[in-house]
């Protein structure tokens, strides 16, 4: 497999990149990174699976945060809540 240098990425190589992966998913790269950190992500599969990997749990995440609990089950949250309070002010 390719890479920028003519050899397979060293796992310090790849360390580096996890930060740098991390920030291109949320849009904090200047636009010259993003071009380094993909020419990196196209010639290193475990990057790639990472950065993969990273997507998918920020979408689930982002998707999660947005839907809303179905009341009975915010009821029983609180309910239980407030058991633990009054166990703790009476322990």
């Amino acid at each position: 497999m390719a890479h920028m240098h003519g050899d397979e990425p060293t796992n310090e190589e790849c360390a580096d990149f996890l930060e740098r992966i991390m920030r291109l998913i949320d849009n904090e790269l200047e636009e010259g990174d993003c071009v380094v950190v993909r020419a990196h992500i196209d010639t290193c599969n475990p990057c790639l699976e990472r950065y993969d990997l990273q997507r998918t749990v920020k979408a689930i995440v982002a998707r999660s945060c947005s839907e809303t609990a179905p009341s009975e089950l915010r009821d029983r949250v609180r309910v239980q809540i407030q058991e633990i309070q009054v166990r703790i002010s009476e322990g």
